[in-house]
């Protein structure tokens, strides 16, 4: 069936959501509520009934219940505030408001014929849970020898999709690999949690979406603050890791580096910037990673991020990765592993990166020339950058999905 509401378009055959003629995308869960809710507009839809028709009756926290709810409207454009298509009922439930009638034929021509053409399909968000019941969002794209990545910008699996920086990694990697990615807990489309962050909870976050996506065995790509999970995970479960590649890496962090470090300038950008969407405090975050740009992306990935994690999430994370260090975990760490490193970079220098190749024995350490914390499309690096990963992970690779 086809139900057209506002300037929306449910068709409940194909799965897809379209608004003013263009696809929405959306994870199954957010499409479950929005049928629920169009199939029965004009009525008030319980609670319990939104639990038994999306979470199929598990217990699930009101946190959780609440992203589904936001992310419905903003699907449908609508919000919280303004309520015009769906409405909160105090203590009982939600209402479809928008009149809902049925379309025999799309309310708009699709759009798809517009778009300039994709070498992989767009990603269908799956989920799982990890070791402590915590719902988990992953999704895969290409085919052959697998790759898990972990590590991106903080945006959530289908806005690194949309966001052009984040899709070149994405298409060029899958054009080779089967390439799954992830929220973590507390990130993104997974679940939200109370608890602070853990750098041990990603590493088991990490096993299990590799158990739901099958993969035995995989290579693992870490970028930044990632290389903490990635090198924990290669040293206490060497079986699982084929190959390691750590972009922007370090052993030790900013606070270990230095017995009386002073005050972190990086610190005060988040806090200040997190005030105002979009500010150039906001954006000088960004640039004290990639001050090498490009410009116009940074300026939106600073407002997608912004929205993406919390100021206390991103400020509790960035003082546990300020104060760890990985030097213990790196003599058993078994598998081969590629080192990328901007010779240039600000925020972890070279010399971390040359820690890094002294302490795993089977490593090679690849310095760009750039300032750059990871190359992004654009600069004169990445297609060297391209060609390095890309020849690392299939020197030898075996084909299948782990």
């Amino acid at each position: 069936m086809r139900h057209a509401f506002a300037d929306c378009l449910l068709d409940t055959e194909t799965l897809t959501l379209t608004r003013a003629g263009s696809a929405v995308p959306v994870e199954p869960q957010v499409f479950d509520l929005l049928r629920l809710l169009v199939e029965n507009a004009g009525r008030v839809v319980t609670r319990d009934e939104i639990v038994e028709t999306v979470w199929k009756g598990r217990i699930v926290s009101e946190s959780a219940i609440s992203a589904r709810i936001a992310a419905v409207r903003k699907a449908v454009g609508d919000d919280g505030k303004t309520q015009a298509v769906i409405r909160t009922v105090a203590r009982r439930g939600l209402q479809m408001v928008a009149e809902v009638h049925d379309a025999a034929e799309p309310a708009t021509p699709p759009a798809p014929q517009a778009q300039p053409p994709r070498t992989t399909a767009a990603p269908h968000v799956r989920y799982t849970r990890n070791g402590e019941g915590h719902t988990l969002a992953w999704t895969a794209t290409g085919t052959g020898p697998p790759v898990l990545r972990i590590g991106a910008p903080f945006i959530n699996i289908v806005q690194q999709w949309t966001f052009p920086l984040e899709r070149a990694v994405i298409e060029t990697v899958s054009a080779r690999h089967r390439l799954v990615r992830f929220d973590g807990a507390g990130f993104g489309l997974s679940e939200e949690i109370a608890e602070s962050f853990e750098l041990m909870r990603l590493v088991g976050d990490c096993l299990a979406v590799a158990d739901a996506a099958g993969l035995d065995r995989f290579a693992f790509m870490a970028e930044s603050g990632a290389s903490q999970i990635a090198v924990r995970l290669a040293a206490l479960c060497p079986e699982r890791i084929s190959k390691l590649v750590l972009v922007g890496g370090y052993v030790d962090g900013r606070a270990r580096r230095d017995p009386s470090p002073p005050p972190d300038p990086i610190r005060g950008l988040i806090e200040e910037g997190w005030k105002t969407r979009g500010s150039g405090l906001a954006l000088a975050y960004q640039l004290s990673y990639f001050p090498e740009g490009p410009m116009d992306a940074l300026h939106e990935l600073a407002k997608l991020e912004q929205v993406a994690i919390t100021e206390t999430m991103i400020l509790d994370m960035r003082d546990k990765v300020n104060n760890d260090s990985i030097a213990e975990f790196l003599p058993r760490v078994r598998c081969p592993t590629l080192i990328i490193q901007g010779r240039d970079n600000a925020v972890h220098p070279l010399g971390e990166a040359r820690k890094l190749a002294a302490g795993i024995p089977d490593s090679q350490l690849v310095v760009l020339d750039t300032a750059n914390h990871v190359p992004l499309p654009g600069n004169a690096v990445w297609p060297n950058y391209i060609e390095t990963l890309l020849a690392f992970l299939s020197e030898n690779a075996q084909g299948g999905d782990g």
